[in-house]
C-alpha cells in the first residue's frame, strides 16, 4: 500500500518513514509542497499525509489543488496548530482528517490503517499515471501513448509503471531488480537490459520522442530530452 508524506522536518521523516515502512507501507516523501503535488498528480497512493507548515506552497493550499483536480485520495493533516479554527480550515480544505502535533506513533497508525481502508474504494481516475503522451491504467493493467494502445507483459508493464513513479530520477540497476521484481541483482546478467529495451521497442520505437534514456555507468530514467 502506497503513501505519500510530505513534510519538510528531516527527523520526523525519518521517523515516520521508518515506523510505516515496518508496518508494511511503501513510503514516498516530499520534502516541501511543490514536489508534493507533483507527485500527487503524477502518482497513485492509498493515503497522503502533509503537514501544514511545510515550503513551496503550505498544506491548506496543496489539499485544496488536489480536491479541485478531482483526487479524492484520503488526506491527513499533520500540524502543530491544533485550535478548533485550524483543525475547520483544513477539513474545509479537504482533509479526511487531523492530527496535532506531538502525537504518539500508534495514534497515527491507526488513523492511517482508518483512513486507507475508507479509501480502498479509490476511484479510478486516481489510479491513472500520466507522462507525456504516455498514459498508464493500474487498474485495467493498460498501456497507452499518443492513444494508440500498447501491449505490454506482466515484467515490462511494472518496469513501465516504476519509472513514471520516479520520473526525472535515474534509478539503478540493482534499484529495479529489487525494487520492481524483488529480486537480488546478479552483475553476471544482462536481464534488465534486456528487459528495458523490450520496453523500448514497445514505447519509444514508433515515435519521435524517445521516453526512456541510458545514463551510462549509472542506470535509466525517463524523461524529454531538452
Amino acid at each position: 500500500m502506497k503513501l505519500l508524506l510530505i513534510e519538510d522536518e528531516p527527523k520526523t521523516v525519518q521517523s515516520l518513514k521508518q515506523g510505516l515502512e515496518e508496518d508494511g507501507y511503501d513510503v514516498d516523501i516530499a520534502y516541501d509542497g511543490l514536489i508534493g503535488r507533483q507527485l500527487a498528480k503524477n502518482n497513485s497512493y492509498q493515503l497522503i499525509i502533509s503537514d501544514i507548515i511545510i515550503p513551496g506552497i503550505n498544506g491548506i493550499e496543496l489539499c485544496r489543488e488536489i480536491r479541485k483536480s478531482g483526487d479524492d485520495t484520503p488526506i491527513l493533516m499533520l500540524t502543530a496548530l491544533g485550535t478548533t479554527d485550524d483543525k475547520v480550515t483544513g477539513l474545509d480544505a479537504g482533509a479526511d482528517d487531523y492530527l496535532v502535533k506531538p502525537f504518539e506513533f500508534k495514534e497515527l497508525l491507526a488513523r492511517v490503517r482508518a483512513l486507507t481502508k475508507r479509501g480502498s474504494g479509490i476511484s479510478h481516475t486516481s489510479q491513472i499515471l500520466k507522462f507525456a503522451d504516455l498514459e498508464v491504467s493500474l487498474d485495467a493493467k493498460t498501456v497507452h501513448r499518443a492513444g494508440n494502445k500498447i501491449n505490454l507483459t506482466a515484467r515490462e508493464f511494472n518496469l513501465l509503471v516504476y519509472l513514471i513513479r520516479n520520473q526525472g530520477r535515474v534509478v539503478s540497476k540493482v534499484e529495479i531488480a529489487e525494487q520492481v521484481w524483488d529480486i537480488g541483482f546478479d552483475t553476471g546478467t544482462n536481464i534488465i537490459e534486456v528487459y528495458v529495451n523490450y520496453l523500448r521497442k514497445k514505447v519509444d520505437k514508433d515515435y519521435p520522442v524517445k521516453l526512456i534514456h541510458t545514463q551510462f555507468g549509472m542506470g535509466y530514467v525517463l524523461k524529454i530530452e531538452d
